[in-house]
């Protein structure tokens, strides 16, 4: 078996690439379900501030800036393949590409060295690394930057098994309902359903990465995705919370077995602006 070796320089500069991209380049998937939101919207104050929302993509594509002023937390995905071999630090070579792309596109710094001193760390490091080993000697990197606005507005419960489904639903629905237009709608939605505490939030975070036009492979999943995604339109808070039928865009569930006492449910809320970009390495 022979081991195919990857250089960290590589890494990097990839990663430098994807930071720039995901910030100033809304993906298809999301700018085509904005598209489609635009020409369905009844509304007319809705239907305008969508028609702006579209004008900032534009510019911001054009120009190369950042759609939003927000830049987020550098969140790395890799499916580094079992092998696939790095020649250096991996971490390391994660964060330096987040420095360098992060500083060369003058994308804002928001990280804090410590949750409670609040100090800066000055160039948007340590990235949120998650690696994922993968069949083959590929090496796959996504870079979905998230903005704090709607990263607040996310919530996690540990339901009771007997809540079932119909307590699932409530569950995000209420959190759709607190968030209000806290998360700047029309938001996405990425959904972790089972695992533990903690593979569940990271189920919802996964969820995000998902296109929104590829629902859930299970069919069952696929139409609680739709029946979500109607119950959350119909709240009438619009893009921006100004009223309209577009208050979501996309919702995704990912789900994963759970212990028989517990029924973990995470809600991860993104905005219009759900960056993500990705390459082979």
């Amino acid at each position: 078996m022979s081991i195919r070796e990857i250089s960290a320089a590589a890494i990097t500069d990839a990663v430098e690439a994807l930071c720039i991209e995901a910030n100033t380049k809304l993906p298809a998937d999301v700018k085509a379900a904005l598209d489609q939101a635009e020409a369905a919207e009844p509304w007319p104050l809705a239907r305008e501030t969508l028609g702006l929302l579209q004008q900032n993509l534009v510019v911001a594509a054009d120009k190369e800036l950042p759609i939003c002023q927000d830049t987020g937390m550098a969140c790395v995905f890799i499916e580094l393949g079992q092998d696939a071999h790095i020649s250096g630090d991996l971490t390391e070579s994660v964060n330096e590409g987040v420095r360098r792309g992060y500083e060369k596109a003058f994308l804002r710094k928001s990280i804090t060295a410590d949750p409670l001193q609040r100090v800066n760390t000055g160039d948007n490091t340590p990235a949120f690394l998650t690696v994922h080993l993968v069949p083959g000697s590929g090496c796959r990197i996504t870079v979905a930057p998230k903005g704090a606005g709607s990263e607040n507005m996310s919530r996690l419960a540990m339901l009771k098994p007997a809540d079932g489904v119909e307590g699932v639903k409530k569950f995000v629905l209420d959190t759709v309902e607190q968030a209000g237009a806290n998360p700047c709608p029309p938001i996405v939605l990425g959904i972790g359903i089972g695992g533990s505490f903690d593979h569940c939030a990271a189920l919802a975070k996964k969820a995000l990465l998902r296109p929104l036009d590829k629902p859930n492979a299970d069919p069952y999943y696929a139409v609680l995705e739709k029946e979500l995604l109607d119950a959350i339109n119909a709240t009438g808070f619009g893009p921006q919370g100004f009223g309209g039928a577009t208050t979501c865009l996309g919702v995704a569930i990912e789900q994963k077995p759970t212990h028989v006492a517990c029924l973990p449910v995470a809600v991860n809320i993104s905005c219009h602006v759900t960056r993500r970009a990705s390459r082979e390495v």
